[in-house]
């Protein structure tokens, strides 16, 4: 029997609770060792559990009646929640509904859009909402540019912070609120994006990413596991950018008011 013919081994509740217990060892040494985390990594680890099997629920439910208005409310679930991880990742906030909007727009803008032009014109599945494929790329995405777009608000807003007083002497020599946070700019871009470049970088070398792994699990032919997994990261990848990009133009935008003056007055210290 070929490896492609093979089905996927189920793996049962004992076999996952067998898993479990290395976390418990974990938390355990964690705890003995006095990091003060070993309370959160048991309790990210069963929200884990528990989230992962109700989504699996909820997509039989999908796949079964096979219609774009469960793949859409999904997609907002996830860009709502999404949203609320950038938000609480920051040090320094912008006050109000802009803590949680500015993250949340950027990955609208950068996540779906990348994500439906990549199901229309690369994936050409026969519906781009075909939750096999649409949940699936979207989910992926998603969480990388809520990576890429927190760690890029976070540098962004702790260094200007941080340099208020060299942005305001540049300010007062006449140079605009563009050529003052230039350098912080490039800084923060660079933060946000370092993580999936070095993905990419040893993808195939030192790691097999996850959508080419589970492919190759389910019995599909190393190469179309391959060609999917190459055309995710590629996507990833400009999600991160375009989601990187937007979130922090914006928050720069919230710090300097029409007559480019600084207003640190905007943030919030967590």
């Amino acid at each position: 029997m070929t490896a492609s013919s093979q089905e996927i081994i189920s793996l049962s509740n004992e076999r996952i609770c067998l898993a479990g217990l290395l976390i418990v060892a974990l938390g355990f040494f964690t705890w003995k060792a006095d990091l003060g985390i070993a309370k959160s990594l048991l309790i990210s680890s069963l929200r884990m559990v528990i989230q992962l099997f109700l989504v699996g629920l909820v997509l039989v439910y999908v796949f079964e009646i096979d219609h774009p208005l469960p793949v859409i409310l999904i997609a907002l679930v996830m860009l709502l929640v999404a949203g609320k991880e950038v938000s609480s990742r920051q040090k320094y906030k912008i006050k109000g509904f802009w803590s949680y909007g500015i993250g949340t727009s950027s990955m609208f803008v950068s996540s779906f859009a990348v994500s439906i032009f990549g199901l229309i014109a690369i994936i050409k599945a026969e519906n781009w909402w075909d939750p096999r494929y649409a949940i699936p790329v979207l989910g992926m995405l998603l969480g990388n540019t809520m990576t890429a777009v927190s760690l890029s608000i976070d540098r962004f807003t702790t260094n200007v912070w941080n340099d208020r007083d060299t942005i305001e002497a540049r300010l007062i020599i006449g140079e605009t609120a563009n050529d003052a946070i230039k350098d912080i700019v490039k800084d923060s871009l660079r933060s946000g994006l370092m993580p999936v470049i070095n993905s990419m970088a040893i993808a195939g070398v030192v790691s097999l990413p996850g959508m080419m792994t589970g492919q190759i699990l389910a019995g599909n032919s190393p190469d179309d596991a391959v060609r999917y997994q190459v055309v995710i990261w590629l996507l990833i990848a400009v999600g991160c950018g375009f989601g990187s990009m937007i979130a922090v133009k914006m928050v720069s935008k919230k710090l300097f008011d029409e007559r480019e003056r600084l207003r640190l007055d905007q943030l919030t210290v967590k």
